[in-house]
């Protein structure tokens, strides 16, 4: 997408004002252009980044290599569902995977792993993820091993006991114990890689 002036002004004055100043979000535009290989001057038609792009970009800069997860973060950008990630998206999806509040963090970590988008993790879906991102040699068969996992995930969060975790489940949980903020697969960036990102950025 390339961007006037007022674009880039609008941009600045009117996102993640609590997360990045208005120099940073200058810097994060840049660096998107910069992934769509497109200039950043007034013309052309609205853009953003297709699915293939986005993992690409999660699997060199993040280090992800879990394709589920890759997709689910893909869709949780992608807040109108048109099937890019745009500018917009892009800079409040960084501004929580970078620097969000826990809070923000559970949030985004719950619509990651919720698959289906119904509210709720369902044992099937732990399955899907856990199974996923398991190191394994390709003849071992892990399937009884992740359906224990399953059941001592689900023994440990569903504070409700209805076999399924709703969002009130998960959040209570990981407010308890932060480690399990991404007990079903890596969705955020460790702080390392958060680091070096943001020297390559976030530069004068």
């Amino acid at each position: 997408m390339s961007i006037t002036k007022n674009s880039m002004k609008n941009l600045t004055e009117g996102l993640c004002r609590d997360h990045f100043s208005s120099t940073e979000v200058q810097c994060l535009v840049r660096h998107f252009h910069l992934l769509l290989r497109e200039p950043t001057t007034p013309g052309g038609s609205q853009v953003g980044l297709d699915c293939g792009q986005f993992k690409w970009f999660l699997f060199k800069v993040f280090g992800m290599t879990d394709d589920t997860i890759m997709h689910e973060v893909f869709r949780t950008f992608d807040k109108d569902t048109d099937g890019i990630v745009s500018v917009r998206e892009w800079i409040e999806g960084l501004s929580v995977c970078l620097r969000g509040s826990l809070d923000e963090k559970i949030k985004y970590c719950f619509h990651v792993y919720d698959l289906d988008s119904d509210e709720y993790i369902s044992k099937e879906e732990m399955f899907h993820m856990l199974k996923n991102s398991l190191n394994r040699e390709p003849e071992d068969d892990p399937e009884d091993g992740v359906r224990d996992l399953v059941e001592i995930a689900t023994k440990m969060m569903d504070r409700d006991h209805d076999g399924r975790l709703s969002y009130a489940d998960f959040e209570e949980t990981v407010k308890e114990e932060n480690l399990l903020l991404e007990a079903f697969g890596t969705c955020l960036p460790d702080i390392e890689k958060i680091e070096a990102f943001e020297r390559q950025v976030f530069v004068d």
